[in-house]
């Protein structure tokens, strides 16, 4: 069976700010599925004969943000 291809691009930003000289703390903002193209699945249902088959009916994750904050020492 044929699937469409899987592209994904992950994108991360980070900065570390010196606290003290043995502590410092880390901002991160990161994105999964930054261009927000639906990763498909493979079709559930391969009966021969069956209404839906051969056609993907359901996608991946969608794009996600995730923000964190750490503390290095």
């Amino acid at each position: 069976m044929n699937m469409p291809s899987v592209t994904n691009l992950d994108v991360v930003l980070s900065k570390d700010w010196a606290v003290t000289e043995r502590v410092k703390l880390q901002g991160r903002f990161e994105v999964f599925n930054a261009s927000n193209t639906p990763p498909f699945t493979t079709p559930p249902n391969a009966t021969l004969g069956t209404n839906n088959f051969g056609q993907t009916t359901a996608s991946g994750a969608p794009r996600q943000l995730q923000f964190g904050v750490k503390a290095l020492f």
